[in-house]
């Protein structure tokens, strides 16, 4: 079975006792691995002159600190990161850009990288067997990733 991932996002909560017994619990229900987003605060008039560019450094020390404390309640290492790169579909038919979802992002305080697709690839493009070849491996029998 493969572990469900969860996302934790927090800043300043990041190393506080409810987000580290919501951890704990959400670890003692099954398999999961923990990923934790920082996301950068500007204060004073960071917020308006380069809030951009402010708080990335704090987030940074607050990342480092919590991802210990969550580690020690989630019973493994939970990783962490102060950045996103959303990618969509172009604008006509992307639903995500329809909700501005790069926007909603960034106004989090996290550094966002948008990267727009010219068009979706079919998954034949991506490397998915055509309905006739699904069952027959197409890699090397002793591929440790076939299954």
């Amino acid at each position: 079975m493969e572990p469900t991932r969860v996302l934790l996002i927090a800043n300043r909560t990041a190393a506080n006792p409810p987000l580290l017994n919501a951890v704990r619990e959400r670890a003692a229900r099954g398999v999961a691995t923990f990923h934790l987003v920082v996301p950068a605060t500007p204060t004073g008039l960071h917020r308006i002159v380069d809030p951009e560019d402010a708080g990335r450094d704090a987030a940074r020390e607050q990342l480092s600190a919590a991802l210990l404390l969550l580690s020690e309640a989630a019973g493994q290492a939970v990783t962490g990161h102060v950045e996103i790169i959303p990618s969509t579909l172009p604008w006509r038919i992307s639903q995500w850009l329809r909700v501005d979802l790069p926007r909603k992002i960034a106004a989090l305080g996290v550094p966002v990288l948008h990267v727009q697709a010219s068009i979706a690839p079919s998954p034949r493009q991506l490397g998915a067997p055509a309905p006739a070849d699904v069952g027959v491996p197409s890699r090397a029998a002793d591929d440790p990733l076939l299954v």
